[in-house]
């Protein structure tokens, strides 16, 4: 992964999953929880603060063989906002720009000239590290719009990344239920850090076979 998409992680953070608890958990019990997931997930990937995972791992552990589903409607819906974020930066950057950079956490001008040197780089990496990882996926979507990565790059970045994500969740939630929900509490963000380096060598791999 490239140095600057590395510089644009945010500072370490409290565990995500107890910090949003309150807020997101209650919906797992309500018949509402999957549009929650789906609303959650899409507007993560734009503006929203709070991470779809919270949800989807609270859904996964109340039924587990519904896992891969829950995993499938953030995926699909996160994939939809982040290309509602790239339009947002391709259409709408000049309006909302000081809104994004005042009240979205992740947004400043220094974040933007991270991101627009990775992708100078390799957009398709940076997109795919940013949806896989912690590092904050609504900075790269919106980005992609204003320094103009084609849409369809960010596309088959996202669904890899965001699937990745998703559904590597679900399959630990549906082998090993609530003992994995207390692993993931205590591990996630380095889980999918480590399963990112693993994803970024095969694609350095399969590269230099091509060659």
């Amino acid at each position: 992964m490239s140095k600057a998409v590395e510089s644009a992680a945010p500072a370490r953070r409290e565990n995500i999953l107890r910090r949003l608890d309150p807020w997101v958990l209650p919906w797992a019990d309500t018949p509402y929880g999957t549009p929650a997931l789906a609303i959650i997930s899409f507007a993560e990937s734009s503006f929203f603060p709070i991470p779809p995972d919270v949800l989807q791992i609270a859904l996964s552990v109340s039924q587990p063989r519904r896992s891969y589903y829950y995993a499938a409607v953030s995926a699909v819906a996160s994939v939809c906002g982040g290309v509602a974020g790239y339009y947002i930066g391709a259409m709408f950057w000049t309006v909302m720009s000081s809104f994004f950079f005042n009240y979205v956490p992740g947004f400043s001008a220094e974040n933007f000239a991270k991101v627009q040197g990775a992708y100078h780089g390799n957009a398709f990496l940076a997109i795919f590290a940013a949806a896989f990882t912690p590092i904050p996926y609504k900075v790269f979507t919106i980005a992609a719009g204003v320094f103009q990565v084609p849409l369809g790059t960010l596309i088959l970045a996202s669904a890899l990344g965001r699937s990745g994500r998703f559904f590597l969740v679900a399959t630990v939630i549906f082998f090993f239920g609530e003992q994995a929900k207390r692993f993931l509490e205590k591990y996630f963000e380095l889980a999918t850090l480590v399963l990112c380096a693993l994803g970024v060598g095969g694609f350095l791999a399969i590269k230099y076979l091509v060659h």
